[in-house]
């Protein structure tokens, strides 16, 4: 091979490449009039006034993965760590042409009461759209994205590469959900069954039990998490996604219980004993507890009644 082939194909695999994990720092902003599409940065975020409407921190994502756009993607394919750049997405590579055809004319009985107002989100059919007016008994609703027809630029900063398996899974998922989430990676030896086509045709299956090494990853579930609709439809796929991603084997959700706080038995039961006080050895201690404390226990019990 000769000097020259040897310096194309380095120069060809130069810089990050498709699956690499970086931390990315951007804003983008439509090409005419400047508005906001996306940012990541907080201040940015307050200026604008949307400061309320999540977390705006750097983010982690998979290259070739279409986190961002692919334009956005391609732009930064080659680059290293501390490099910025500036990108501009068409709008048939960001949110689409506007289709004329997509403005369409329904039943106003279509439109939920609470949403008969110009630009108000509706579902119709399935379709989401953007209301335009009503007339009568007949709505224009606009099923275009709102940023149909608007070329978007990103300006960009590769913060770092991303090489630990921990922190590129917390990444994924807080880019797929929204939400910061206790996880742990363990190294663990699992037994496997497997069944193994005999070699002959009058042979029987076997079944082949083996200990194999797995790499883990524990996901402490919160309330946060389990109301996450996102996650509540799509938990399949995301935690797919994550695995192909990032080699790992397998997630486990973990719920835990630790009695730091009272359910409902534990103030059903309280309510009880107050209701049984005079009666007893738990009454007795109950209406001690009250006497010292010169609370009258006749007027307790009746407030609680009430």
């Amino acid at each position: 091979m000769s000097e020259e082939a040897d310096e194309t194909e380095e120069t060809e695999t130069t810089g990050l490449q498709d699956g690499d994990f970086v931390r990315i720092a951007y804003t983008a902003r439509t090409t005419e009039g400047g508005q906001l599409v996306d940012t990541t940065d907080e201040e940015v975020a307050e200026e604008e006034g949307v400061a309320d409407q999540g977390e705006f921190k750097p983010r982690v994502i998979a290259l070739g993965e279409q986190h961002l756009f692919p334009t956005v993607e391609e732009d930064i394919i080659g680059k290293e760590a501390g490099d910025s750049g500036s990108v501009t997405v068409s709008a048939e590579n960001a949110f689409g042409e506007y289709d004329e055809s997509e403005v369409r004319t329904v039943s106003a009985d279509k439109i939920p009461e609470d949403s008969m107002r110009p630009g108000a989100q509706v579902q119709i059919d399935g379709d989401q759209g953007y209301l335009e007016t009503i007339v009568g008994g007949r709505a224009r609703v606009d099923f275009n994205h709102p940023l149909a027809g608007e070329s978007v630029e990103y300006e960009y900063e590769i913060l770092d590469e991303v090489e630990d398996t921990l922190e590129q899974a917390k990444g994924l998922f807080n880019m797929f959900l929204d939400v910061d989430l206790e996880m742990r990676l363990e190294e663990e030896e699992v037994e496997e069954t497997t069944v193994e086509e005999p070699e002959d045709e009058d042979g029987e299956p076997e079944t082949v039990t083996e200990t194999v090494q797995k790499t883990t990853l524990y996901i402490e579930s919160t309330p946060q998490l389990a109301m996450n609709q996102q996650w509540m439809f799509q938990k399949q796929q995301i935690g797919q996604q994550v695995i192909d991603q990032t080699g790992i084997d397998r997630i486990i959700i973990e719920e835990v219980i630790d009695g730091s706080g009272m359910g409902m038995g534990g103030m059903m039961g309280g309510m009880g004993g107050m209701g049984g006080m005079g009666g007893g050895a738990e009454g007795a201690d109950i209406e001690e507890a009250l006497e010292d404390a010169d609370i009258d226990a006749d007027e307790l019990a009746a407030e609680i009644e009430e």
